[in-house]
């Protein structure tokens, strides 16, 4: 039995789901590859902490999150749930997905994402670290073709645990360095007292 839709949402989250399914069967899904017609928004939102909300309800199964998070896809600053056949929009409050974890080892960084992702920072998969509007940092680490993965605060004060200076655009920055690349993540001079927070 299919959830109530609206005439805006002419596609369900289970007739997604059971084409994201079959689309799947022959492995990771080629998202890229597929560009299908625009049917609307679908009431599905994913949360700052990584929950996936369908109509207001958390999505309690982890199967059917993984399944749609492999068939998500960033166009032009929106995010799709895309099959063969249907695309449909969806919100995300801030990156699509959690690194929840992280691994360092033979000079690089693997992190672990809440829907199951592995991904090595290096130059296609870049770390980077926003500041919040209160002046936190928020860092990122770049899964796949602009879907990033927030990672949480404990994997991240982990990472400053480990972090070296480096040089970063003409200036001394304490980093991370995975794969040979230097990713920065705080001027030493606001860390020394010589110079302002940004």
């Amino acid at each position: 039995m299919t959830s109530p839709q609206t005439p805006q949402n002419p596609v369900s989250a289970e007739g997604l789901a059971a084409a994201a399914t079959k689309a799947a069967k022959k492995g990771p899904p080629p998202v890229h590859l597929w560009n299908p017609p625009f049917c609307g928004d679908l009431d599905i939102e994913i949360r700052r902490d990584g929950t996936w909300f369908y109509m207001g309800t958390p999505i309690g199964r982890e199967a059917l999150v993984r399944l749609f998070a492999s068939i998500l896809k960033l166009e032009d600053g929106k995010y799709f749930l895309v099959t063969p056949a249907e695309k449909v929009g969806i919100r995300v409050a801030d990156a699509p997905f959690v690194a929840v974890d992280c691994e360092a080892a033979d000079g690089a960084l693997t992190f672990t994402t809440n829907v199951g992702d592995r991904v090595t920072a290096d130059a296609d998969h870049p770390i980077r670290v926003a500041r919040a509007a209160d002046g936190e940092p928020a860092p990122y680490v770049m899964v796949r073709r602009g879907l990033e993965a927030l990672i949480d605060r404990k994997t991240f004060y982990r990472l400053v645990d480990i972090a070296t200076p480096g040089r970063h655009d003409g200036e001394d920055w304490l980093g991370l360095t995975s794969r040979g690349v230097f990713f920065p993540i705080v001027p030493m001079r606001e860390l020394d007292g010589t110079g302002p927070a940004g």
